[in-house]
């Protein structure tokens, strides 16, 4: 029987309730024909955590520790400490506390990497959850764009690594726990190395999206200064020869800095929505294009403040976003 680990790593700023809610989906997941073991990594700023009494009282393993690495030092903790090294895990499933994958997630995805050697990675399209305001509804009509460059691109990058990773792989290239975004500098560095990563369409993940153009902003800067970091890389990217990767991977990292040339197209935004969401009403739509223009400008905006940093040396610090109860 094959083994599968769990992770979820929780910062310190994380709500007991959104822990407790995520546990509760995560171990209704199907693990069907797995030996499955589910940690918590929890970053504590304190020895009595609520978070992590609530997690053991529902039979969650969890590994409280003070925070070193960021999330990269979560997961690399987590893999080679006692709580797994000894488990010795097949594939390694990688989940945020507000991921929400449907219930088939797991068995899809280990059924992609059995039909590919090639793929490191195997995750599904990302929908938005808490649609709740302008800001999360424009940002649910961006994911539909993201969806369609996820099936179209060579560099296939599931933001946070959420998805169900090769564990060897994992083990053999740890993530870079200096970098901004583990996620893609790992995916930079398995990508040049010729493996890659499978979209799987027969399931779906739900996650948060921020609610307030602030915490866009906020997520975005970090995104884009990490997104700078990996031109380090290109000299293992152009190494690759492959040419579909090579520009996909460029165009992803440059793209953002001319994001306002796409303002014209909000002219046709609302006919997009309408034809792509059943939920969308006219007034919906034209709203949700009016957010757009306030999208791209706070992404625009967010491009050059990374930039700016990036080069005067300044770093770009992570903040927590507020979350919204599911």
């Amino acid at each position: 029987m094959k083994r599968i680990a769990v992770i979820v790593s929780v910062s310190e700023s994380e709500a007991s309730q959104v822990v407790l809610k995520s546990a509760q989906k995560i171990r209704a997941l199907d693990y069907e024909n797995l030996s499955a073991r589910i940690v918590y990594v929890i970053d504590v700023t304190t020895e009595k955590d609520e978070r992590s009494t609530l997690l053991k009282k529902e039979g969650i393993e969890v590994f409280s520790r003070q925070r070193r690495g960021k999330k990269a030092g979560a997961l690399n903790d987590a893999l080679r400490l006692r709580y797994l090294a000894d488990f010795k895990p097949d594939y390694v499933a990688l989940f945020d506390v507000d991921s929400r994958p449907e219930r088939n997630f797991i068995k899809a995805c280990v059924h992609a990497l059995e039909n590919d050697p090639t793929a490191y990675i195997a995750s599904s399209p990302r929908y938005i959850s808490n649609p709740v305001n302008l800001v999360s509804r424009t940002i649910q009509a961006e994911y539909h764009v993201l969806n369609f460059l996820l099936k179209e691109s060579a560099f296939k990058q599931f933001n946070g690594l959420i998805g169900l990773l090769r564990a060897d792989l994992l083990y053999q290239y740890k993530l870079n726990e200096d970098a901004i975004t583990e996620d893609a500098d790992y995916a930079t560095r398995i990508h040049a190395k010729g493996y890659k990563a499978t979209l799987v369409t027969t399931t779906a993940l739900y996650e948060q999206s921020p609610t307030s153009w602030k915490d866009l902003l906020n997520q975005r800067k970090r995104w884009y200064y990490g997104g700078l970091q990996l031109w380090r890389y290109w000299d293992e990217v152009k190494s690759s020869k492959n040419k579909k990767f090579i520009l996909s991977w460029a165009l992803a990292l440059t793209m953002t800095y001319g994001i306002l040339l796409l303002l014209p197209l909000v002219i046709a935004a609302p006919f997009i929505l309408l034809y792509y969401s059943s939920n969308a009403s006219p007034k919906t739509s034209l709203a949700v294009s009016a957010g757009f223009v306030v999208y791209l400008l706070i992404l625009q905006y967010a491009a050059l403040i990374a930039l700016f940093n990036f080069i005067s040396g300044r770093g770009i610090e992570w903040q927590a976003m507020k979350r919204v109860a599911d």
